[in-house]
């Protein structure tokens, strides 16, 4: 490679994986040393540790005091699974689909569950669907915040408040870095590793009242798997929403989500995180408005996500440089920025368009995501010369 001029200044913490994310600031696995190990999690301190992670998620997030919290197994997936399986079929539903995690939502209410009466409102990468299509006599499905593709719807105002469907939402990279409107949302999912940096494996489901009549009135035609039953004799499962999880759950994970969480509360809750947020977003927003090669992949800047940031390039150059560079470029910058230790897991998701992706939740520093930009000119530098070399 090339001696080109590197940058003088290192980000101090080189993580920007888009999931599982960075730890919050000052994190070490001391954090941990009070874990419920070794022991039952039925047993009463167990439970109280169970209990703290819903109780403080409550306060952190605003969720209204008739909506029930639970831990649920297998990450964001295992908690849309279960909602899904749980609850649709009753009515049509509308799938939106604007990347891969949407896409796969709609996939699985096709072709597992059968449905027939499924809309499926689809955009391409960096877009979003025609939201005044949506229909709310209708189950409505959709990611708030699309992890793979960088879009983020802007607002709740398209979901009607008199609606008869139920709206279910994978937040997965939204909570904690958005204000989610309670009212609007019947079944809200998210997973510890997303925004608060906390560790795999479980996932949270939020129910608002409208979303456990649904349970106890609708009983749906296929067999449901243990892990995804909400109902027990027809009534709404309490247990998982009340400390008692479905499975056992990892009490290394339950004491990490109680740092993560309690580190939230000591910088000023759900306003300092967003705050967090959007110094980081404005530091990735100036670095791409100064370099000419790349953008973001989200044209309308209203609904591009401040947390999971998708970039593309731009530059006329690659173009020319050949279709193997094209598909890979994403590869490239990521694979020399790793082996300079300066930044991990940037390559865009495997079945996003090749780029970039930049994480920019509450627990990265503003200060690392100023310093990556001109880390980033300079491999894309490399590259190019690179190119020119061998060519």
């Amino acid at each position: 490679m090339t001696d080109l001029t590197k940058p003088d200044v290192r980000p101090s913490d080189p993580c920007f994986s888009s999931g599982p994310c960075t730890k919050r600031p000052g994190w070490t696995p001391a954090a941990l040393s009070d874990a419920f190990i070794g022991r039952s999690h039925r047993h009463k301190d167990g439970k109280a540790k169970i209990l703290e992670v819903l109780d403080r998620t409550r306060a952190i997030l605003g969720v209204p005091d008739d909506y029930r919290i639970g831990i649920i197994p297998a990450s964001d997936t295992g908690a849309m699974e279960a909602a899904l399986w749980s609850m649709m079929g009753a009515r049509g539903a509308d799938m939106l689909a604007w990347e891969s995690f949407g896409t796969s939502w709609a996939g699985d209410v096709v072709g597992q569950l059968k449905l027939s009466d499924v809309r499926v409102l689809k955009a391409g990468y960096g877009e979003l669907p025609d939201l005044g299509e949506v229909e709310f006599d209708r189950d409505v499905v959709f990611t708030w915040n699309g992890t793979t593709s960088g879009v983020c719807v802007p607002d709740g105002d398209w979901i009607a408040d008199d609606r008869d469907g139920l709206t279910i939402c994978d937040a997965t990279s939204a909570a904690f870095a958005v204000d989610l409107p309670w009212r609007k949302l019947d079944v809200t999912t998210y997973s510890w590793q997303k925004v608060m940096g906390g560790e795999a494996a479980h996932g949270m489901m939020i129910v608002s009242p409208r979303a456990i009549k649904r349970l106890e009135t609708y009983v749906p035609p296929w067999p449901m798997p243990k892990i995804f039953r909400l109902t027990k004799d027809g009534k709404f499962l309490e247990e998982p929403f009340t400390g008692v999880t479905i499975n056992t759950p990892s009490m290394l994970c339950v004491e990490d989500a109680i740092d993560g969480l309690s580190w939230a509360e000591k910088i000023g809750g759900l306003t300092a995180l967003q705050a967090r947020n959007q110094a980081n977003f404005a530091a990735l927003d100036y670095w791409v408005a100064s370099s000419n090669w790349i953008d973001f992949l989200a044209v309308e800047p209203s609904f591009r996500s401040t947390t999971s940031v998708t970039l593309k390039i731009v530059d006329p150059w690659l173009e020319t440089a050949g279709a193997e560079l094209q598909a890979s470029i994403g590869n490239r910058l990521a694979a020399i920025l790793e082996d300079e230790g300066v930044a991990y897991d940037l390559a865009a998701h495997r079945n996003a368009p090749p780029g970039l992706r930049i994480w920019a939740g509450a627990t990265v520093e503003a200060s690392d995501l100023e310093a990556l930009g001109p880390w980033l000119d300079w491999a894309f530098a490399c590259v190019k010369e690179e190119v020119r070399t061998d060519g």
